[in-house]
């Protein structure tokens, strides 16, 4: 059966209104911080806007080989309750080495922007702060901003989403990279971020999700707690992931899950996968599509990263 465009309109007007009130759009008008040269890249902070009076500071690697313009990815970092962490892991400062990615897409070739989402690493707020008032630490400050994007109409998804497209902006806006290729990487909370992105915003010309989602419905039947940013007001009335990631076609996009994943339940990302394959198959691109299940648990393995990486290299290279 082929896709029906007044019905995916129909959808997609029906899951922004879930996401709720969008921040006011801004330019970004990024500038260079401190610079350092690590003899393969150059490693730049960057300071930029993501909404009016709000100034946010990212890492922006560029490759010191190869010929500009240069494809460009945005790297979204896991959560994995380490809040002291975001940015800096990606960009491989910092954190493991399995979640280095965004360092290691620049050593291919690629200008990788890494930010922090709203509530890690820089995006907390003050020691000093957190110290006099627990509220403001941790779990307990991503649920308070939860809860004051809802009451102010919005959701903390549609704020993650929004600053995203700034780093997008940011992109576009270097002289150095090729604004028809642009991507999308991220692990687990990442990853959930890569998909909302690539759905929402049609700049990003291809993608790749490592553990981060399953259907919604299995997980809330398995009675698992997620970062906050995944429960969206009505969300599971008009659809859930299954039907977000259908929405993509034909966009290239990879999903991988791990078999033993404790908290991304195996069925709801079969489930998942499958519903792709026939969307993308009845968009006449099937080849744009693909699902990567490996005997391993919550994890973004070297194997699988080669996999993404040449994924990656395939549509933007």
């Amino acid at each position: 059966m082929a896709h029906n465009s007044e019905g995916i309109m129909s959808f997609r007007n029906d899951v922004i209104r879930c996401l709720g009130a969008f921040p006011q759009q801004v330019n970004p008008e990024p500038e260079i911080i401190e610079s350092w040269n690590k003899g393969t890249h150059v490693l730049h902070n960057v300071r930029y806007e993501v909404e009016p009076s709000e100034f946010v500071t990212a890492y922006l690697l560029v490759p010191s080989s190869g010929t500009p313009p240069y494809p460009a990815i945005v790297a979204s970092h896991q959560h994995n309750d380490e809040y002291h962490l975001g940015k800096s892991e990606p960009t491989g400062l910092a954190g493991n080495p399995m979640q280095h990615y965004g360092l290691e897409l620049c050593l291919r070739g690629y200008v990788v922007l890494c930010p922090d989402h709203l509530g890690f690493e820089d995006r907390r707020p003050p020691a000093a702060a957190r110290a006099d008032n627990p509220n403001l630490e941790g779990q307990r400050y991503e649920r308070l901003l939860f809860c004051e994007y809802l009451l102010r109409g919005g959701s903390l998804q549609a704020k993650y989403l929004s600053d995203l497209c700034r780093a997008v902006d940011v992109l576009e806006s270097l002289s150095f990279v090729d604004s028809k290729r642009i991507g999308a990487i991220g692990h687990s909370l990442g990853g959930q971020e890569t998909l909302w992105l690539t759905w929402y915003d049609s700049r990003i010309k291809a993608a790749v999700s490592s553990c981060g989602f399953s259907q919604i419905e299995e997980i809330m039947k398995a009675g698992i707690n997620h970062n906050f940013a995944m429960f969206l007001p009505g969300f599971l009335q008009v659809g859930d992931m299954k039907k977000l990631v259908c929405d993509l076609a034909p966009r290239p996009f990879m999903m991988t899950n791990g078999l033993l994943d404790p908290i991304f339940p195996i069925k709801g990302a079969r489930l998942i996968a499958k519903a792709a394959e026939r969307a993308y198959a009845e968009a006449g691109a099937q080849s744009n599509f693909k699902a990567i299940f490996f005997d391993g648990p919550h994890a973004f393995p070297d194997q699988v990263k080669k996999e993404a990486y040449a994924w990656l290299d395939r549509f933007l290279s």
